[in-house]
C-alpha cells in the first residue's frame, strides 16, 4: 500500500516537471494555429527560429522556420512568421529584423503601412529591412572606412 502512493506521488512529481519545461520552455507542441506570412531579407544574420514577432513593443508572433531561396538571383532568405492571430497589415508593412540591446538576441518588429489593400493569410512581406552587422561596422571604423 505505501508503494503505491510512493509511486503515485513520483509519477504525478515527474508529469509537473514535464509540464513546467514545456511551459518555461515556451514550446508549443500542440499549437501552430495562427496567422502565416513570409519575408525575403538579404540578411538575417543571428536571426533563430522561435525569434519573437513584434509590433509596437507587443509581441505579437514567432519565426517559425527561415530558408534559402537559391532561385532567386542575389541568394536571400525567406523567413517564415506565425502571427498568433490576423491583425490586418497592409500590403505595405515593413518588416525589420532588430536587436534587443547592445548584443542581445534579434527579433523581427513589423511597422503598420497606410495602404488600404491587407495582406492575407501566407501572403509575402516585400518591404523589408536586413539586420545591422555590428562586426562589418566595427571593422569599418577601426580601419578608417567610416
Amino acid at each position: 500500500m505505501r508503494e503505491t502512493f510512493v509511486g503515485l506521488f513520483v509519477l504525478i512529481g515527474l508529469l509537473c516537471v514535464a509540464y513546467l519545461t514545456v511551459r518555461l520552455g515556451k514550446m508549443d507542441l500542440f499549437t501552430e494555429t495562427g496567422f502565416p506570412l513570409t519575408a525575403r531579407f538579404t540578411s538575417v544574420q543571428g536571426l533563430r527560429v522561435g525569434a519573437d514577432v513584434e509590433m509596437a513593443g507587443v509581441c505579437v508572433g514567432k519565426v517559425k522556420a527561415i530558408e534559402l531561396d537559391e532561385a532567386s538571383p542575389r541568394a536571400q532568405a525567406i523567413v517564415h512568421l506565425l502571427l498568433t492571430k490576423d491583425y490586418k497589415l497592409s500590403d505595405d508593412t515593413i518588416a525589420s529584423i532588430k536587436t534587443s540591446g547592445l548584443i542581445g538576441d534579434k527579433y523581427v518588429t513589423l511597422s503598420r503601412g497606410g495602404s488600404e489593400s491587407l495582406l492575407g493569410a501566407g501572403d509575402e512581406i516585400t518591404d523589408t529591412e536586413s539586420s545591422v552587422d555590428l562586426e562589418t561596422l566595427i571593422g569599418k571604423y577601426a580601419f578608417g572606412g567610416v
